[in-house]
């Protein structure tokens, strides 16, 4: 992972030994796709982040739909520049966010499938807490979303932001 790819703002985190699930999370991730709902996720994360004196780790993970193979190099080349331009957007405003609020914030980009990048950011930053948006898709009722999968998965306690 280059150093683009994962950004800190804000205060310090204050060191603590690892302890699951006690005393209130100490690290609250947030997945974040630019959507309302993740974006309200997203702050609603960093609200309890805030209270709890937690680490703020928000994710944004660019998943390529699957359609995106068959489509013109101009064309995936302007899907991958809005991806590029999102992911900014959301840096700028975690930086932003960590100095308003004071809390640390570790912004993180991804790319690939949204449940298996969470699982992986929440397991590497050891999060007690996953904070993700519903999904707005009509088809996630039917096949299940990526908050849907992470609730089943039952390893982190994980919040659902309508």
């Amino acid at each position: 992972m280059n150093t683009a790819d994962r950004q800190q703002y804000g205060p310090q985190a204050r060191p603590v030994p690892f302890e699951r699930g006690t005393d209130g999370p100490r690290v609250v991730l947030a997945g974040v796709d630019g959507t309302r709902t993740s974006l309200r996720a997203a702050s609603y994360a960093a609200g309890l982040a805030r209270r709890q004196g937690a680490r703020l780790v928000v994710v944004f993970v660019s998943s390529p739909a699957a359609y995106t193979a068959v489509l013109s190099d101009v064309v995936a080349d302007t899907v991958q520049q809005s991806h590029d331009e999102l992911a900014e957007d959301l840096r700028q405003e975690c930086r932003r966010s960590a100095e308003e609020l004071g809390v640390p914030v570790t912004f993180l980009c991804r790319r690939g499938d949204a449940y298996a990048e969470l699982c992986a950011a929440a397991d590497e930053v050891r999060a007690d807490l996953v904070v993700v948006g519903s999904s707005e898709q009509a088809g996630h009722r039917l096949v299940g979303s990526v908050a849907t999968r992470l609730v089943r998965t039952g390893r982190w306690p994980v919040v659902v932001v309508p």
